[in-house]
This record gives C-alpha cells, sequence and structure tokens, in this order.
C-alpha cells in the first residue's frame, strides 16, 4: 500500500461494535445512562471529600485522585462512543483520535501507580498506626500523587509521540471504538519492532511493578491483621481495605489480560476495553461509598442540613 505524504490522515474510521449492528442502538441507551451516572458519582466523592473535613485524610485525598481519573476516562472516550452508536458516522477527527491516545494512556498509567500508592496509604494505616499522620503527611500526599500523574503523563508522551512519527498506509480504519496506541500502531506500513518493544518496557512499571507492589503491601497488611487478637479488630482493619481490593481486582485485571495476552478475537478486546472505559469509572464510587460508613455519614449529615435550611426558610 501507498504511503501517505504525512505520519497520519485527518479523519479515522472507527469501526467500533459495526460488527454487532443488533447491539449498537441497545449499547447506546446503556452506555448514556452508565456515563451521566459516572459524571455523578465521581464528582460526588469529589465533592463531598471537599464539604466535609473529617474525608480530608490521605486515603480520601488520593481517592479524590481517582475520581478525577475516572473524569478524564470517561468524558474523553465515552462522548465520542456514543456518537459512534447513535448514527452511521463513525469517524473521529485527527486531533480527536491524538487527545484519544494521548489521555488514555496517561489516565491509565497513572491509575496504575495511583492504586498502588493507596495500597502504601492502607500499609501504613494498618501496620505503622501510631506513625500514620507523622508517615502520611500532605506533603508526601502531594508528592506521591505528583508522582503518579507525572510518571503516566512521560509514558505517554514517549509512547504515543513514538506511535506518531510511523508512516501510515492508506488504511485508516480503526477496529476498536476509541483511539489507543497499540491500535494505532497497527496502521503503520513500516516495521514497528521499536515501538512494540517500547510500549512493553515502558508497561513494565505499571503492569508488572505496581501490581508487585500492591501485592506486597497487603502480604504485609493481611499478617499484621491476623496477629490482632481481637476479632472486631480484624474485622474492621480487613473492611478498610475491601474497598480498595475490589478495585484493584477490577482494575489490574482487565488491564494484565489485555496487554499481557495477545488477543486474537478482536471483540473480545473491545468489550474488555468496554469494561475498563465505563463500567469500571461507573463501579469505583458506588463501590467506596455503599462500603464506606464515613462516606455515608458525611451525605446523611448534608441531608439533614439542607433539611434544616429547607425549614427555617419555611
Amino acid at each position: 500500500m501507498e504511503r501517505e505524504n504525512m505520519s497520519f490522515p485527518n479523519v479515522f474510521v472507527l469501526l467500533g461494535f459495526s460488527d454487532h449492528p443488533w447491539l449498537e442502538i441497545h449499547l447506546f441507551g446503556v452506555v448514556l445512562v452508565m456515563h451521566i451516572l459516572t459524571l455523578i458519582g465521581n464528582s460526588f466523592i469529589i465533592l463531598i471529600t471537599l464539604i466535609d473535613h473529617k474525608l480530608r485524610t490521605p486515603m480520601y485525598f488520593f481517592l479524590d485522585n481517582l475520581s478525577v481519573l475516572d473524569l478524564c476516562v470517561t468524558t474523553t472516550i465515552v462522548p465520542q462512543l456514543l456518537s459512534n452508536l447513535w448514527g452511521p458516522k463513525k469517524t473521529i477527527a485527527y486531533w480527536g483520535c491524538i487527545t484519544q491516545a494521548y489521555l488514555f494512556h496517561w489516565t491509565g498509567c497513572t491509575e496504575c501507580a495511583l492504586l498502588a500508592v493507596m495500597a502504601f496509604d492502607r500499609y501504613v494505616a494498618i501496620c505503622q498506626p501510631l506513625q500514620y499522620t507523622l508517615i502520611m503527611c500532605p506533603q508526601l500526599c502531594v508528592q506521591l500523587a505528583a508522582a503518579a500523574w507525572s510518571s503516566g503523563l512521560a509514558n505517554s508522551l514517549l509512547q504515543a509521540t513514538l506511535t506518531l512519527q510511523l508512516q501510515c498506509c492508506d488504511h485508516h480504519t480503526l477496529d476498536h471504538f476509541f483511539c489507543e496506541v497499540p491500535v494505532l500502531i497497527k496502521l503503520a506500513c513500516e516495521d514497528t519492532t521499536a515501538n512494540d518493544l517500547s510500549l512493553a518496557i515502558g508497561a513494565i512499571p505499571f503492569v508488572l511493578v505496581a501490581p508487585f507492589f500492591v501485592l506486597i503491601s497487603y502480604t504485609y497488611i493481611v499478617r499484621a491483621v491476623l496477629k490482632l487478637s481481637s476479632a472486631e479488630g480484624r474485622r474492621k482493619a480487613f473492611s478498610t481495605c475491601s474497598s480498595h481490593l475490589v478495585v484493584i481486582m477490577m482494575y489490574y485485571g482487565p488491564a494484565i489480560y489485555m496487554y499481557l495476552q495477545p488477543l486474537a478475537n478482536r471483540t473480545q478486546a473491545k468489550f474488555m476495553s468496554f469494561f475498563y472505559c465505563v463500567i469500571t469509572p461507573l463501579l469505583n464510587p458506588l463501590i467506596y461509598t455503599l462500603r464506606n460508613k464515613d462516606v455515608k455519614q458525611a451525605l446523611k449529615k448534608i441531608l439533614q442540613s439542607q433539611g434544616r435550611i429547607k425549614s427555617l426558610k419555611v
């Protein structure tokens, strides 16, 4: 195939779920509802931690960062997905595709690092409770969050920029519902061994090292909890970690499965990406709110105060 004069074209075609046309209209309604709930849920997490001073702790600081990441993912990917599901036009502009590639890679890597940071926070809280406030001081929390965001950004800039240097053939169709680096690499009509190697090496800190760090943290946590003599103490300790563990399994599971196991079935790969981009950002705030007494009490307090204000006005 002939090469383009520029690296990539002005418009890409996203096949999305067009191989299942009967599914698209049903997916549109489901995705729209989930998108709205995701925006509400994650915005609620950020808002309630800003309102209630009792929630201004390291755990909720990192949870705010997680909610911001989820909002970034859903606002970057889902509007274009809804547009493609609704009508026959399934194209995305060059700038939109590049924006998706950069932001998706950035948020994905950052979330891997952030979950490892949150595991460290839980380790200090349970294994070093008397020194928790001293160790997890505001300065360290900001530094850890900044490290997670900056490491994800650095990897995103490297991988996406290397991908955009490739010469694109006259085939501008992406067998996906959004633009991501591995899919864009497949459009190249030149040797992509260096890009594939760079992508694999760049994924090591986030897909291998970060989960390994989480595993080590929770190994020490389990050992510390099992040494507690009080059954109530053990229950409370495990309860503080349960939400984080559920989120970790939801995130690392699909991510490792997608990027470390080659998938011959593209439909299966798309649905795994759909789980990460649409379902996970919705479930994260639900998991942390429904299973968290502090958040429930803060919400109850806000509702009660609103009730008192309305009664005074009457």
